[in-house]
C-alpha cells in the first residue's frame, strides 16, 4: 500500500511539472509573438571607411518590405541576410539583432569598375551584378565592358592591363570587347579602335588552328612602344584604327582627308 502511495504521488507530481512546463511554454509563445517584438527598425552601417555612396535605407527597406519573416526570437538571420544581399548595389551583409525590435546591418556595397554587356554593372572583384546605372553621378566616367557569360574576369584582367599600357601615354581605355569566339576590339579615348584578334591566353582552344600568335601584352606593349614615332609620322593626319593580329607588326587606317570645295 506505502508503494502504491508513492506511485501515486510520483505520477502527480509528474502531471503537474507537465502542466506547469506547459503553462510556462505557452506564456514564452504569448511572450514571443507580441507585436512588440516585431522587427520595426532596421540601422544601416557601412562595413567600410566613410558613408555609403549608392546603398540607401529607402531601398533597402523597400527591398524587405513585407518579405522580412519572423520577429527579434524568431527571425532567420541567414534568409535576412540574403534578402538584405538582394537589395540594389549590396554586395555583402552582415546583421545583428538588437534588443527588442531592431536590426544592425552593416553592408559592403558594390564599387563600380564598368559597364558589363547591356544591363549589368562589373565590380572591383570581377563581379557581374545589376543595378541602376542612373544611380552613377555624372562626373564618374566608366568604361564599357563586353563579354560572353563567365568571362568577367579574364575582360576585367585585360582592361587593367590595357589601362596600365596606355596611362603613359594620356590615353583612357573606354571600351574592351570580347567576341565569343575571344577576340578582342577595343576603343580608346581619342576615338582610336584597336583589334587585337583572338587572345591565346585564354583557356579555349584556338578554332582555327593558328601558330605562333603574339601573347596579348606583347600586342600591346610592340604598338604602345611605336606609338610616338607613329604620331611623329603622321603630323596632321589622325589615326582611325590598327589591326595588331600580325605576326611581324601592325596595319593601321587613317581618318579621311577632308575635302576642300572650290567655289
Amino acid at each position: 500500500m506505502f508503494t502504491d502511495a508513492r506511485l501515486t504521488n510520483m505520477i502527480a507530481n509528474a502531471i503537474a511539472l507537465l502542466a506547469v512546463s506547459a503553462l510556462v511554454v505557452g506564456v514564452l509563445v504569448w511572450v514571443v509573438r507580441r507585436p512588440y517584438f516585431t522587427i520595426q527598425r532596421i540601422q544601416i552601417e557601412a562595413v567600410q571607411e566613410g558613408p555609403l555612396v549608392f546603398v540607401t535605407p529607402e531601398g533597402v527597406a523597400a527591398t524587405v518590405a513585407g518579405r522580412l519573416a519572423g520577429n527579434f526570437f524568431t527571425l532567420d538571420l541567414n534568409s535576412a541576410r540574403k534578402l538584405i544581399e538582394s537589395a540594389p548595389w549590396v554586395r555583402r551583409a552582415q546583421i545583428q539583432r538588437v534588443w527588442p525590435n531592431a536590426l544592425t546591418v552593416r553592408i559592403e556595397e558594390q564599387q563600380p569598375l564598368a559597364y558589363w554587356n547591356e544591363n549589368e554593372m562589373i565590380n572591383t572583384w570581377g563581379e557581374a551584378f545589376s543595378a541602376n546605372r542612373a544611380v552613377v553621378p555624372d562626373e564618374v566616367s566608366l568604361p564599357q565592358l563586353s563579354g560572353p557569360p563567365s568571362s568577367e574576369r579574364l575582360v576585367v584582367q585585360r582592361y587593367a592591363e590595357l589601362a596600365r599600357w596606355f596611362a603613359p601615354l594620356g590615353l583612357q581605355v573606354q571600351e574592351v570587347s570580347l567576341s565569343p569566339r575571344y577576340a578582342w576590339d577595343v576603343n580608346l579615348s581619342d576615338g582610336v579602335h584597336l583589334n587585337l584578334g583572338r587572345d591565346p591566353g585564354a583557356d579555349v582552344a584556338d578554332l582555327h588552328g593558328r601558330q605562333g600568335a603574339l601573347p596579348f601584352a606583347a600586342r600591346i606593349e610592340r604598338f604602345v612602344q611605336a606609338w610616338p614615332a607613329l604620331m611623329q609620322r603622321l603630323g596632321d593626319r589622325t589615326l582611325a584604327s590598327a589591326d595588331l593580329r600580325y605576326p611581324n607588326g601592325f596595319a593601321i587606317m587613317l581618318t579621311p582627308v577632308p575635302t576642300t570645295t572650290v567655289k
